[in-house]
């Protein structure tokens, strides 16, 4: 398979990377200046894109590859890929789903204690010498705090189980009722947002999921009501965002994704009842050394014509 070529779109993973250069020709699509001229020049031999959550595959670079077969991406959002465009084209996408799902739950907890309890804050009071001065004030409880969340797929779940330890009750938002399951269902994100006291958003990002959670939603929240982000930053509207916590229209936010990233609103950086993260929520050795290896796994089995791992065209 060393003939192969494929696309890797921008910097993911050194091991997936190494991988990828031992069994396949490599291209480094981040360190091509002149993309256009290179697409041109390789368009022949390029069979393989690799993209992630920041890069994937639009129209225009699909359209600019004629040979390509296979669209492998090193993530379970699927948003930076034309799935459209692939169909058409007859070309094979497959992602990461499930083997991230407990990491970004796990996260959406900590989000969750690190907001309410202030424990990033609490860090930095103790490294500055304040607590000399005197005790930390006291924060908000998590335990038996009502959570709602939109999404109830792998990682909505998990997080809904997580949760459920801490006392929690759960409710959720998804197009449709979901029949196995005794937890709340609330029609629309208005009313669950009403009807919870953190809400989570844990869904795909799909034209129809874009600023899911806009200024109504913050609005029904309220002034006591924390917002996490684990899915995609789209899913937010980002400037309604800090018009309702520089307000205090919202009483806080757990972020680990932006819209325009890496790039964050720095009106947020002096809020104390808000923890930014750098879009980590998959980002530990473990998950994505087996993230890398399902990449290559669906790459080999499709060359191989073999039956893909996670086939999603």
């Amino acid at each position: 398979m060393e003939s192969i070529g494929v696309l890797m779109a921008c910097p993911m993973s050194s091991y997936l990377e190494q991988e990828l250069d031992k069994r396949f020709k490599l291209f480094r699509f981040w360190n091509v200046p002149q993309k256009n001229e290179f697409l041109n020049q390789h368009a022949n031999s390029i069979r393989a894109v690799v993209g992630n959550a920041f890069a994937g595959a639009d129209a225009e670079l699909i359209d600019s590859l004629p040979k390509l077969e296979i669209v492998s991406s090193f993530s379970v959002g699927l948003d930076k890929i034309d799935l459209n465009k692939c169909k058409e084209k007859g070309i094979r996408v497959t992602n990461t789903p499930d083997v991230l799902t407990e990491d970004v739950a796990d996260l959406a907890i900590g989000l969750m204690l690190a907001v309410l309890r202030r424990i990033c804050e609490c860090d930095r009071y103790v490294r500055k010498g304040l607590w000399k001065s005197g005790d930390f004030k006291l924060t908000s409880k998590f335990s038996g705090k009502s959570v709602g969340i939109i999404g109830l797929g792998r990682i909505g779940l998990a997080i809904a189980k997580r949760a459920e330890a801490f006392g929690c009750p759960i409710s959720y938002y998804t197009r449709s009722e979901k029949p196995n399951t005794n937890y709340k269902y609330y029609p629309s994100v208005v009313e669950l947002a009403s009807n919870c006291q953190i809400l989570v958003v844990a869904c795909a990002l799909t034209p129809e999921t874009r600023h899911i959670v806009n200024r109504e939603v913050m609005e029904a929240l309220g002034s006591k009501g924390i917002l996490i982000n684990i899915g995609r930053g789209p899913h937010v509207d980002e400037k309604e965002l800090v018009s309702a916590l520089l307000e205090g229209r919202l009483g806080g936010a757990g972020l680990d994704v932006f819209e325009n990233e890496p790039e964050v609103p720095e009106q947020l950086f002096g809020l104390e009842n808000v923890v930014l993260l750098p879009h980590v929520g998959s980002g530990t050795e473990e998950t994505r050394k087996v993230m890398a290896d399902l990449v290559l796994g669906n790459l080999e089995a499709h060359f191989l014509n073999k039956p893909l791992l996670t086939p999603v065209v």
